[in-house]
């Protein structure tokens, strides 16, 4: 009678297929791991496509400035940067006046979710990555990934 019982409990009638608990089980667990996995790199790459916003700002203030110098012949207007700063979402660009009018060094710094960035222009044309989660490049450059260069 013990062995009739196994029989009909090993075939199940087809009302009663499905998954079992240890099957779903075992597929949540798939799925944590995935998104464990995945997760982290998402919001990298989020995060990282929030840099360009503010490189091109930076750069197309850089543009400005210099015609402010090829129309007057300095950057500054009383003592301050004669070009108003872009507004950067998630960045605030600020502008320092150097060498009496002759110098300016324009930089984003990160605010909110991208605060730990800071990127600088200058009128030489330097771009320098001087802050970053991921650590900043031995190179002048501005980076997008810590110790990678963006050419």
């Amino acid at each position: 009678m013990a062995r009739n019982h196994i029989r009909r409990c090993a075939s199940r009638p087809p009302s009663a297929r499905g998954f079992t608990l240890i099957e779903l089980l075992v597929a949540m667990a798939i799925a944590a791991i995935l998104a464990a996995v995945a997760l982290p790199s998402y919001n990298s790459h989020v995060q990282r496509s929030r840099v360009p916003a503010a490189l091109d700002g930076l750069s197309s203030y850089a543009v400005r400035m210099e015609q402010r110098f090829q129309d007057v012949g300095n950057y500054a207007n009383a003592g301050a940067c004669a070009v108003a700063v872009p507004a950067v979402s998630n960045f605030t660009v600020t502008c320092a006046i150097s060498g009496g009018g002759t110098g300016f060094t324009a930089t984003a710094t990160g605010s909110g979710v991208m605060s730990g960035y800071t990127y600088t222009i200058n009128h030489q044309g330097a771009r320098n990555t001087t802050a970053h989660p991921k650590g900043t490049p031995a190179t002048a450059c501005w980076s997008t990934r810590g110790g990678t260069c963006d050419t």
